[in-house]
């Protein structure tokens, strides 16, 4: 899989990405309201891309590496995921997810690279909803979420605490 954007690539995740990965999950302010630790040991990435790689296999679709034109390098990750896993009593669900390294905050790239996923997830999957979560204090996420035009529909409680919970139905996808 692979798209396009104005200033981003956005394609599937490669074994040789995990050092650049390791800087996203090592990193404390990337990862304050993921929910699970930060990364320790750079092999630990290595099992991350590993495990995105299967979903590639198993699902069809996984979250993609954002390469930043002007750079050439790995920024971040976004996309869509075949979320398995029961979340807020949902399962079997697509997600939409984005991770970046904050060196790149503020220039919209989790805006532009969530659109285009959007786009691939209603157009090419077919989805009628997909759906995406974002902890309450991460103000900067939520506020992505409502610009791509997600409709907070509730809320439910992580072990880091509570998260907000989003859908968009592909009549409302501009």
């Amino acid at each position: 899989m692979y798209l396009e954007t104005q200033r981003l690539i956005l394609r599937k995740l490669e074994e040789a990405d995990y050092e650049r990965l390791f800087l996203l999950d090592s990193n404390p302010e990337v990862m304050k309201y993921i929910g699970i630790p930060t990364l320790s040991k750079v092999e630990e990435s290595k099992e991350v891309v590993k495990m995105i790689m299967q979903q590639y296999q198993d699902n069809g679709v996984g979250r993609l590496a954002v390469i930043e034109k002007e750079s050439g390098l790995l920024i971040g990750w976004s996309g869509l995921k075949l979320n398995t896993s029961e979340v807020n009593g949902y399962q079997n669900f697509y997600e939409l997810g984005y991770r970046f390294l904050p060196e790149t905050w503020g220039k919209g790239y989790a805006t532009e690279s969530g659109k285009a996923s959007l786009e691939y997830g209603f157009n090419d999957l077919k989805a009628e909803i997909i759906y995406a979560y974002a902890h309450c204090e991460n103000q900067a996420s939520n506020h992505i979420l409502t610009k791509l035009g997600f409709e907070k529909t509730g809320e439910f409680t992580e072990p880091d605490g509570i998260c907000f919970w989003y859908e968009l139905k592909k009549e409302n996808f501009k």
